[in-house]
């Protein structure tokens, strides 16, 4: 028990179904209190629903504040950084990915803060796969725009990654 105010997720994704719009893929709602998705859970970082295509995310366990410690001098990348996981990885749900158990990927589950904080912010070969099978893009382009983006927000060691995947792949003919 927390002591703090939560909300449960199934109600917030129940809800979330009647505000799907027709030409709309999926719809999230993102919020700053705690989130529950059953009496026996103490939280949950987010849920998304595999089928429905509504997800619910909160950043309130992200910031060092949350559990009464001092936010150090980078907490803002800290926090965006560990949004941007939870935000990636409930959409991938919406896409149709399930928890990854292949290699260390985004798409893996989480149990507590230190799990979360381990997941890359990428997808595995195996996951990456599935999504540009699902909704087709070009893999270069998606690691150049991400790569672009990662540099503008600070987050330099995705940054290089990203550019690394770049070369790898020109390099592989793909």
């Amino acid at each position: 028990m927390t002591r703090r105010q939560q909300i449960l997720t199934g109600d917030v994704l129940e809800w979330l179904k009647g505000k799907l719009a027709g030409d709309a893929f999926c719809v999230l709602a993102i919020t700053m209190e705690d989130l529950y998705p059953e009496p026996s859970w103490n939280f949950v970082f987010g849920q998304a629903s595999l089928t429905e295509r509504v997800g619910v995310y909160s950043f309130a366990r992200y910031d060092p504040a949350f559990f009464g410690e001092a936010r150090g001098k980078d907490y803002q990348k800290l926090v965006l950084r560990r949004s941007m996981k939870v935000l990636t990885h409930e959409t991938g749900h919406m896409f149709g990915l399930a928890h990854c158990i292949y290699f260390s990927c985004l798409m893996n589950g989480s149990n507590h803060l230190q799990e979360s904080d381990r997941r890359p912010l990428h997808l595995c070969p195996v996951c990456l796969r599935k999504l540009q099978f699902s909704v087709g893009f070009d893999v270069v382009k998606r690691y150049q725009a991400l790569a672009q983006f990662g540099e503008q927000a600070g987050l330099d060691d995705e940054a290089r990654w990203l550019l690394s995947r770049v070369e790898k792949t020109r390099g592989s003919g793909n």
